[in-house]
């Protein structure tokens, strides 16, 4: 049994401490939250005691997950990790790539484990997908979802868009070599709407878009390999898959699709599984710090394009 703890449980940690209740292998010793009477209401029906300070947890806890907001992440992770404590924390793995760093040094000269919660890795359509993509050449992702008051110290780059990020950059090992993006503010003081395109060393090109205040949710990813278009919805959790057939003698080839739909599983399931997996050494980390690190300098590059290109906007009206 890995007795386990969850900071901060708004919207996401009150799933992580769902999960972790069901697990056999899993002790939720206790949920933290600074909001008067939000840890009891998670705490209670899950049989475990609710704390209003993280630093209770420590002497009590293997392992943890951080669902915080982004700008407490390395502060509290930190201490867990000086504490002895394996760290799951939610995506972004931290605020700017120097807290990053705080975390990725402090898992390292404490030997524990540092997991970050890029859920997507997780989803079965994903994991499909990893098998089957060679060298993709052309990718095309919209995560758009309706708005919702979560989150909101965040922009819709490093709340949404660094989702597919992580997903783009796991299946193209590259260097990025230039990044273009566009933003605009709507419902809240930070960028709600983003475009960026991604050009990559090795000639591939990311066109990426996402937004918190669409009036449907959508999930998809789609790339293009040689002679493959590969169609990926994160929310069904099924791959298409058309490919051209050379027929014989020549002619002009037909286009044969199929349709793949690994079995389902809720991938918050699959990771908070993974994550104690890790920390007994059974596996190895699935999105270690250094990932969430590579995912979360890529979507400061383009939240900095996008908010230049709003500030020239601004000024031309």
């Amino acid at each position: 049994m890995i007795k386990v703890g969850v900071v901060g449980v708004g919207a996401l940690g009150q799933h992580h401490a769902r999960v972790y209740a069901s697990l056999p292998d899993a002790d939720l010793v206790g949920v933290v939250d600074i909001h008067p009477g939000r840890a009891e209401e998670v705490a209670q029906p899950l049989g475990t005691k609710a704390f209003q300070k993280y630093s209770d947890l420590f002497g009590k806890v293997d392992a943890v997950s951080i669902a915080t907001p982004t700008t407490l992440h390395a502060e509290i992770g930190e201490q867990f990790l000086k504490e002895g404590v394996h760290v799951l924390v939610e995506k972004p793995i931290a605020h700017t790539l120097q807290d990053a760093d705080r975390l990725i040094s402090a898992a390292k000269q404490n030997g524990r484990m540092l997991q970050v919660g890029h859920l997507e890795r997780f989803n079965p359509a994903v994991r499909y997908l990893r098998e089957i993509v060679r060298k993709p050449r052309f990718f095309e992702a919209h995560r758009m979802g309706l708005f919702s008051p979560r989150s909101l110290d965040i922009d819709v780059i490093l709340d949404l868009m660094i989702h597919d990020l992580d997903i783009i950059c796991l299946l193209v090992p590259s260097p990025v070599a230039h990044v273009s993006a566009v933003g605009i503010a709507i419902l809240t003081n930070r960028i709600d709407i983003a475009n960026t395109r991604i050009q990559f060393e090795d000639g591939c090109v990311a066109n990426v878009t996402a937004s918190r205040v669409s009036m449907e949710k959508i999930r998809k990813l789609r790339l293009f390999q040689k002679r493959e278009y590969i169609s990926l919805d994160y929310t069904r959790q099924d791959v298409s898959v058309f490919s051209l057939n050379r027929k014989p003698g020549g002619g002009i080839p037909e286009i044969v699709g199929l349709k793949s739909a690994p079995e389902k599983k809720e991938p918050l399931m699959e990771e908070l599984r993974a994550f104690l997996d890790a920390t007994r050494g059974l596996q190895p980390v699935e999105c270690r710090g250094e990932d969430g690190r590579r995912a979360l300098a890529l979507a400061l590059q383009i939240l900095e394009q996008a908010e230049r290109a709003q500030a020239l906007e601004i000024d031309r009206d």
